[in-house]
């Protein structure tokens, strides 16, 4: 470890968190951008609900320990991360199902328009939901435009009924402009909908400041609730009263116990759950982001950067890397994306000498870099054993030549 390196992580005010984390020894854990690693605290918190709320007290829980409150005291922790103030933040479903509800939400906002605005590039699950809303109601009443990310506002007219994108763009990791491009979607008339998945843990986000419409996120990345964590939606408030959502869950009713045969939906933001929230997962999340009620976003976003910069810095003299996330901090997001033709293979072999990261087609190698948990000497160490990696050609050994079905 350099006297750089050591210097850094004995000023950061943020070192004391990694201690919260149930992390292998000796295992650098470079992907939290895709799953953050484990809280000791969400592990007490799901045995505590499986072996004493549903062992013991079983479906007493509902009331006793209040399962049934969960999409909103989740939503309600999670309100602060976006910059939400209450009532505006439930927590519910998965992304992808988030999404469906949004954008059809918004269509229904915004009648005889029909265009859905987004990159080219964005993650997958957004694009699909919005080409399966258009299968669904056919192109005479949705039709999804996408253009580069340079061009995107260009693509904003009249015609527009929502702009949808990723904050923080999963490939590249460059951060777009949320002031500029919701400014944009309204000067149009149209709403703007943001998925925060790669942004909402790892630094600040306004979207009350802003004036956003809709937003999404996961709960399993720099939220480290946990594999397939529950999902969450965020509606401001000034259009909660004014729309549904298609999807008529029982939980979405305004009187579910009421158990009538006919849909009424809830007051607010809780018209936009479904079904019965996922408990075990839903407490996990819970715990994990009480560690956040201490924290200064702003100290995780001043160490994303210089943490990411870093790792970019150690790299700096490696010829066989071509860096495509932004070189200037400020406009990336906790993670740094290089391409190389080897990428896959690259990080097998990384795994294999113990450096987690991961792969994106068709030739990115992604690391992610949490705030909380990861080290300026384990940012050092990894770019070390990348390098040793390409100047040896280790990749090239069959078994990393073998794809896995997750990459």
């Amino acid at each position: 470890m350099s006297s750089q390196a050591a210097t850094l992580d004995a000023t950061d005010p943020l070192a004391a968190y990694r201690d919260a984390f149930d992390l292998p020894p000796g295992l650098i854990y470079l992907d939290g951008n895709s799953l953050g690693a484990l809280p000791k605290a969400a592990k007490d918190a799901v045995s505590q609900t499986v072996e004493m709320e549903w062992g013991h007290d079983l479906i007493k829980s509902w009331n006793s320990h209040e399962w049934i409150k969960l999409p909103e005291t989740v939503g309600e922790k999670i309100a602060p991360l976006l910059g939400a103030a209450a009532g505006q933040v439930i927590c519910a479903d998965s992304t992808s199902v988030n999404l469906f509800k949004l954008i059809t939400a918004a269509l229904q906002l915004r009648p005889g328009r029909i265009k859905i605005v987004s990159q080219v590039d964005n993650f997958p699950t957004d694009l699909y939901m919005a080409q399966g809303v258009v299968e669904w109601l056919g192109a005479d009443r949705a039709q999804l435009v996408t253009a580069s990310a340079e061009e995107m506002i260009d693509n904003i007219d009249g015609d527009t009924a929502l702009v949808m994108l990723t904050h923080v763009n999963y490939r590249d990791g460059k951060v777009h402009d949320m002031a500029r491009i919701t400014q944009a979607a309204h000067e149009q008339g149209a709403l703007m909908l943001w998925d925060l998945s790669h942004s909402a843990g790892s630094m600040p986000l306004a979207l009350d400041v802003l004036g956003v419409d809709f937003a999404v996120g996961c709960g399993y990345k720099y939220l480290n609730g946990g594999p397939g964590a529950p999902a969450y939606v965020y509606v401001n408030r000034r259009l909660q009263d004014k729309v549904t959502q298609p999807l008529y869950g029982w939980m979405g009713h305004a009187e579910p116990f009421r158990f009538s045969s006919t849909y009424e939906p809830a007051e607010g933001v809780w018209r936009f759950v479904t079904g019965t929230p996922s408990v075990i997962a839903m407490q996990a999340l819970s715990a994990a982001l009480d560690m956040f009620s201490t924290i200064d976003l702003a100290q995780v976003r001043q160490k994303s950067e210089t943490l990411t910069t870093w790792f970019i810095d150690c790299l700096a003299d490696c010829p066989d890397l071509e860096l495509i996330s932004p070189i200037r901090p400020a406009e990336r997001g906790s993670q740094v994306s290089f391409h190389h033709p080897q990428g896959y293979a690259i990080v097998q072999a990384l795994a294999a000498a113990g450096v987690i990261g991961d792969y994106r087609d068709p030739d990115i190698l992604r690391f992610g870099f949490s705030p909380l948990y990861t080290s300026y000497a384990e940012a050092e160490r990894a770019a070390r054993l990348l390098r040793d990696i390409l100047n040896a050609q280790t990749y090239l050994e069959p078994v990393f030549q073998v794809r896995q079905t997750v990459t």
